[in-house]
């Protein structure tokens, strides 16, 4: 699950870009979000890679397998 790492809270997230990446037309190779927290104005990115089976964050966003703090 992705939260805002300022209000602990997926609540208030916004996706303002998404992308998605296909390198031979038919798998999905990446896929590219930019998020901004409705709340407090924090932003950040995820990206799932497929090639490396590897998800990441940046920014003002936390990739949690845990239920958050605020629901």
């Amino acid at each position: 699950m992705i939260t805002c790492a300022n209000c602990e809270t997926p609540q208030f997230l916004q996706i303002v870009q998404s992308r998605v990446y296909f390198e031979d037309g038919e798998m999905i190779n990446e896929i590219s979000e930019n998020y901004e927290c409705t709340l407090c104005g924090g932003t950040g990115q995820y990206v799932y890679d497929e090639d490396r089976e590897e998800e990441s964050v940046s920014g003002e966003v936390e990739l949690t397998t845990e239920r958050p703090t605020f629901a």
